[in-house]
């Protein structure tokens, strides 16, 4: 039987005890991890990007560097709260208490960022989630992914096993996979109408 999502108590609890409980803004893992999701990115700039389960918002800070409009979100208030002072000096950036895919923004995006969020979700819950993300997404527009590959307790997939799900999801091109010990990081671009892959880097800028 498949396990269900990871429940709200959970979060409730680890956002209760600290105000940043798994330590984002200061661990050098997690400075570092950030800086390769940000680096990955294959526009060097976006229209407007959607970061669902943002925490504290420290990617989020680096998103807004590279995006006109950065939409985050997450189902914790005491993390939205945090994340809204983080990014208070940021005109371009907007933090809702959202819980996805049952709540999702509005419009298109062209980037949408995936971070430490898929692996606390069960199998239709993921899909649904899924579903929306590509569907929100702009044709060769960029959905980036990066989980934790340990397992743990509260997880119900590693990072592994969220790729595997992300190589079966329609829609989809597999353009950067960067795998460590400890992460898996991924970069999809949306097909277009007809499916085609949208054209690399490299191919953009007339060099291959």
């Amino acid at each position: 039987m498949t396990r269900p999502r990871t429940p709200d108590a959970y979060f409730d609890g680890m956002y209760g005890a600290a105000r940043d409980p798994w330590r984002l803004a200061e661990r050098w893992y997690e400075r570092r991890k950030y800086d390769l999701t940000v680096a990955a990115l294959p526009r060097a700039r976006y229209r407007r990007a959607f970061e669902p389960g943002c925490s504290v918002g420290e990617l989020t800070v680096r998103l807004a560097e590279r995006c006109d409009a950065v939409l985050a979100c997450d189902r914790v208030e005491s993390a939205v709260e945090t994340a809204r002072e983080r990014t208070a000096g940021l005109a371009n950036v907007s933090v809702r208490r959202m819980l996805v895919p049952e709540e999702w923004p509005d419009g298109s995006f062209d980037l949408v960022v995936l971070s430490e969020l898929l692996y606390y979700l069960d199998d239709s819950t993921l899909d649904e989630l899924l579903e929306r993300a590509v569907g929100s997404l702009e044709p060769a527009g960029t959905l980036v992914t990066v989980h934790w590959n340990h397992p743990v307790a509260e997880h119900l997939r590693t990072g592994t096993g969220v790729a595997r799900r992300l190589g079966t999801q329609p829609g989809l091109a597999l353009l950067a996979d960067h795998r460590e010990e400890d992460f898996v990081l991924q970069v999809h671009q949306r097909t277009g109408p007809d499916g085609r892959t949208p054209p690399g880097v490299a191919a953009r800028e007339g060099l291959a």
